[in-house]
């Protein structure tokens, strides 16, 4: 078996690539291609739990399994906030073939899903970025929103404006971008035609009444049925794709908040992204409406993202091999 940790996982496993591996993942999902239990998430001490997921795809690809913890405060420590193991299991003899670094590959398609979203949804003249969150994916989305749209600016929050100082400067030079620090989430947002919310915040912190008309906006960071990057008054008046329609309507914190006021119901949720992808629902009728991507993250994308590294191992070396 190999085993593949997380320098290797960066190395091969680029934007562009991933873009490609995700989209036609989240196609397939919404084909009813693939077959995936609902995330399972056991609470272990204050915001800090265990999340387990798993998913058969296609034969050419395999099927896996994810194990990963989530510590929301490990960015104080200098640490990936995702860690754990993607394991990924050889479909014809049911052997496990490879086990891979699943907070690198977390931070890596997860962005990959913002940008496929990003290219179905935001309009195609889209040209400017607000960020939300300065950590690993608030940093992961920039470079992956810039492959879909041709970005002209770029603003970032953090709630440490010495973090968002940093990370602007950051961008600025691996990205060849005029990228700015806002000194707030309002002024982040405003003029912009894409936004990501990437943050560890528990209530909302970014208002509907800020958005203009024709943005487009991936709510990322609310991972569990508790916490809401937004208000309800963005979800009302925004047009929401999911990643996998079940588990928002179960566990997108967002979602049901509003639900809970009695504001939007089930029909909210119009589909999946992977609908749009397939060209069975329309992801924009016009270029005013607002649009919403909401990713809490699926197996699927992981287990994609694993065999393509598998793969890529195979045929330019890498990774450690163990006999198991």
């Amino acid at each position: 078996m190999k085993v593949v940790g997380r320098d290797e996982v960066r190395r091969l496993l680029r934007y562009k690539d991933c873009i490609r591996v995700v989209r036609s993942a989240m196609s397939d999902l919404s084909a009813g291609k693939t077959n995936q239990m609902l995330r399972r998430i056991t609470p272990i001490r204050g915001r800090n739990v265990l999340s387990v997921m798993a998913g058969v795809m296609a034969p050419e690809i395999g099927f896996g399994a994810k194990v990963i913890s989530v510590f929301p405060e490990n960015a104080k420590l200098g640490r990936q906030s995702h860690q754990g193991v993607v394991i990924l299991f050889d479909a014809a003899t049911g052997e496990p073939v490879c086990t891979l670094h699943a907070g690198e590959i977390t931070r890596i398609r997860t962005a990959a899903a913002s940008a496929v979203a990003t290219d179905a949804l935001a309009n195609v003249d889209a040209s400017s970025l607000a960020v939300l969150g300065c950590g690993e994916q608030g940093l992961a989305h920039v470079e992956a929103i810039s492959h879909v749209r041709t970005l002209r600016s770029v603003r970032v929050w953090a709630r440490s404006h010495d973090a968002a100082r940093r990370a602007a400067s950051e961008l600025s030079g691996s990205l060849n971008l005029p990228v700015e620090a806002a000194k707030s989430v309002q002024e982040a947002v405003r003029d912009a035609h894409i936004v990501c919310t990437t943050t560890a915040a528990v209530d909302p912190l970014l208002m509907g009444e800020w958005l203009n008309e024709g943005t487009h906006i991936n709510l990322v960071g609310s991972s569990d049925g508790g916490s809401a990057e937004v208000d309800s008054t963005l979800v009302v008046r925004a047009r929401i794709f999911a990643d996998h329609r079940e588990g928002v309507l179960q566990q997108g914190g967002e979602y049901l908040r509003a639900h809970a006021e009695g504001l939007v119901d089930e029909n909210h949720i119009l589909g999946e992204i992977g609908d749009v992808l397939n060209g069975s629902m329309k992801g924009r009728w016009s270029s005013r409406e607002i649009t919403a991507y909401k990713s809490l993250g699926h197996i699927v994308q992981d287990v994609a993202s694993a065999r393509y590294v598998y793969d890529r191992v195979q045929e330019v070396g890498g990774g450690s091999d163990v006999v198991f």
